[in-house]
């Protein structure tokens, strides 16, 4: 009965030199999606302020020439001044504009995440030091929902 030697053992995910290769793979991946969701967010807050600012803007300048222009006509005016003044309280109310720019700014700080991730997997091997500083920017972008400007941080290292 012939034996064979067993070939290169493969390396589990959880062999301890390629955890951190892993995990920023898995942070790489993650941005991209976040990426993208905040991409799409800060385009519908677009549509959102635009579907109410519009109309606010419009209705107002009908009644206030509906109510100028006769007697008769000054009550539908008042009705479609309060429709008016509603879609302003709505656009105020939903905030559309600042949720806009803090989705902009997030997907700015997830694309750091993940041009940071893609330039440590783009090395030899990945230390606890590359996902330190992988990890240290997605703190950042997930703050950047919160309206914070990102703080200042180092700048991302050429691959060595």
């Amino acid at each position: 009965m012939a034996t064979t030697s067993p070939g290169p053992v493969p390396l589990s995910r959880n062999e301890p030199s390629i955890r951190p290769r892993a995990e920023v793979e898995r942070l790489g991946d993650e941005a991209t999606r976040q990426k993208d969701l905040a991409h799409r967010r800060a385009e519908f807050w677009v549509k959102a302020d635009i579907a109410l600012g519009f109309p606010a803007a419009l209705l107002a300048g009908v009644s206030g020439a509906a109510g100028l222009a006769s007697a008769d006509a000054r009550v539908p005016a008042a009705l479609v001044a309060l429709t008016a003044a509603g879609f302003a309280a709505g656009a105020g109310f939903l905030r559309s504009d600042s949720r806009r720019l803090a989705n902009k700014r997030a997907r700015q700080a997830w694309a750091l995440v993940e041009a940071r991730a893609r330039m440590k997997l783009a090395q030899d091997s990945v230390l606890p030091e590359d996902l330190a500083e992988v990890l240290a920017s997605r703190q950042v972008a997930l703050a950047a929902y919160e309206g914070e400007e990102p703080p200042a941080g180092p700048a991302p290292s050429a691959p060595g």
